[in-house]
């Protein structure tokens, strides 16, 4: 481009002295034919101007050289200023890291694409999200981040087809637009192949580092502007990270619907959490074998004005998404410590804590506090954990750990069987008990695999001198099982659903009653509470 303009400057230059030279030899022929010069020089030395007019000519040529100066002066600052608004030009309308377009000439072009839709022409957006970019940043620095992205784009533009244009939204969105003929399906494999080249390793340090994609297509139509395009895309795009991410998935108007359900359910939610109308239910965990009552966990729920009692399934990943989970998680410890404070000293009170507030340095104190204002002992605590919470800064977890356990706070490592790396946390951090999943516990009795899996559970807690909690016990097969494999807890709807603490308040007050009428529990679990003088040492209850 820049050469073009000074092809152009320098052919007007040409011409203009062309023009000049052209005037100067028709002043020329005139004064020859007409005699002009011989009258002027016949006057000049009859009056003796003759070095008048010689140094009114040199110093004409002095002037004449300093015009034609100033004129490559002003020649070479145009160049500058158009050179200076030309890389402006760029800078506006490209990404300064990747080279490629932005966000502004993409939504031009995507308007000028569909200015120029016919019958047989059509057009898609590819819009493009990184998976696992952020723990790149986190892990390698912004380096390597940035390594990352320069790689992405080049990997988009070698896939990129003829007339196409590739862009870099912002962080680590990317963008297509592909015009195209006959079938959508061209699009579908191009997506593919991009989710393919961009899960390829790439290399960094001597090493590598390994990302994903997800894609959300929206066909470009004349109704639809460019944002609305855009947002189409979006919607598809988040729906592919919802299903599992590493995927494309192409917009369809049922998920604009889903996503205004959602958007209207997260100001709910957040009007829910402050106004109290999710509270805490309790459901009770027994030992075993001897199913005697020995805490209840608390578990979520929110008593909506018009869906009705709606369980965690409903709310909890909103809100760790949204980021309410913290706020959410803190008002319902302070609500079970209240009302758990009243009830027999040897029943215990376990929680779940997020992932996301391990961010929280604080975290210890924050629970601290809140047990110091609702007089609820340390003792009777048990925080649950999932891997997921240690996987993201494992030194931070264990800091906290370790502060909530020198408080009194016993903790328990939930679902334990679900991760990928349990057998190192294990070894790395300290803590009380093991929760073995329903997903093992309710196949036991059908499964053998699944059997043997759950009892070498079962070993590994002994051998580490930790006490294990099956969950989701439903049968008294299964109870019956894990009592002779030496499971030293049990909860599920087989003892008893998560209730209010009014209901919990009235199997306590039932006191001899309970052991017969307990509801939830068939005859066969009914058994003898704990006396008054148990010791309750994590969680076992043992005659003092």
């Amino acid at each position: 481009m820049a050469k073009a303009w000074r092809g152009s400057w320098g052919q007007g230059e040409l011409y203009e002295t062309l023009c000049l030279l052209v005037i100067g030899a028709g002043c020329y022929l005139i004064g020859s034919v007409l005699g002009l010069f011989e009258i002027a020089i016949a006057f000049f030395l009859r009056y003796g101007l003759l070095d008048l007019v010689l140094l009114t000519s040199c110093m004409g040529v002095a002037l004449l050289g300093a015009i034609i100066r100033k004129s490559l002066t002003l020649r070479r600052a145009m160049l500058e200023r158009d050179a200076a608004a030309r890389q402006a030009e760029a800078i506006a309308r490209h990404d300064a890291l990747t080279g490629l377009t932005n966000r502004r000439y993409f939504v031009e072009a995507l308007e000028t694409l569909r200015g120029r839709m016919t019958e047989g022409r059509r057009g898609a957006v590819l819009l493009i999200d990184l998976d696992r970019f952020k723990p790149v940043n986190d892990l390698y620095g912004h380096a390597a981040g940035n390594a990352v992205l320069c790689t992405v784009a080049e990997r988009l533009e070698a896939l990129l087809p003829a007339g196409g244009v590739a862009a870099r939204l912002g962080g680590d969105e990317f963008a297509l637009l592909v015009p195209f003929t006959g079938s959508s399906e061209n699009i579908k494999r191009l997506a593919q192949q991009m989710i393919a080249s961009l899960t390829a390793p790439i290399a960094w340090n001597d090493g590598e580092v390994k990302i994903g994609a997800t894609v959300g297509i929206a066909l470009v139509t004349g109704d639809d502007d460019a944002d609305a395009l855009l947002h189409a895309a979006d919607l598809a795009m988040y729906q592919g990270k919802r299903e599992g991410r590493g995927t494309f998935r192409v917009f369809e108007d049922s998920m604009d619907t889903e996503l205004r359900e959602r958007a209207a359910l997260e100001a709910e939610l957040r009007e829910a959490v402050e106004s109290g109308e999710i509270e805490p239910f309790y459901q009770p965990v027994v030992s075993l074998p001897g199913r005697d009552c020995v805490g209840f966990e608390v578990l979520a729920r929110w008593r909506h004005p018009t869906r009705g009692l709606l369980g965690p399934n409903h709310f909890i990943a909103i809100a760790e998404e949204t980021g309410m989970i913290a706020d959410l998680s803190y008002r319902l410890l302070r609500q079970a410590c209240r009302d758990a404070v009243s009830w027999p000293p040897h029943l215990q009170l376990a929680v779940n804590i997020a992932p996301q507030q391990f961010q929280d340095r604080g975290l210890a104190q924050r629970i601290l506090g809140i047990l110091a204002e609702t007089g609820f002992s340390p003792q009777r605590l048990e925080v649950e954990i999932t891997e997921s919470a240690l996987v993201q800064d494992l030194e931070a977890a264990r800091a906290t750990l370790t502060s909530l356990q020198n408080l009194g706070v016993r903790i328990a490592l939930d679902d334990f069987g679900t991760g990928y790396s349990s057998l190192y946390h294990l070894r790395e951090l300290k803590f009380d008990k093991l929760k073995i999943d329903r997903s093992y516990v309710d196949t036991i009795t059908l499964s053998e695999e699944r059997a043997k899996l759950v009892d070498a559970i079962i070993s590994l807690g002994r051998s580490l001198g930790l006490v294990t909690t099956a969950e989701g016990i439903e049968t008294d097969a299964s109870v019956d099982w894990l009592s002779g494999q030496g499971c030293d807890f049990g909860q599920g709807y087989l003892f008893g659903k998560p209730m209010p603490k009014e209901e919990v308040d009235s199997m306590l007050k039932a006191g001899a009653i309970l052991q017969q009428d307990a509801p939830g529990i068939p005859a066969k679990a009914r058994a003898p509470s704990i006396p008054e003088n148990a010791i309750v040492r994590y969680g076992r209850a043992k005659a003092a």
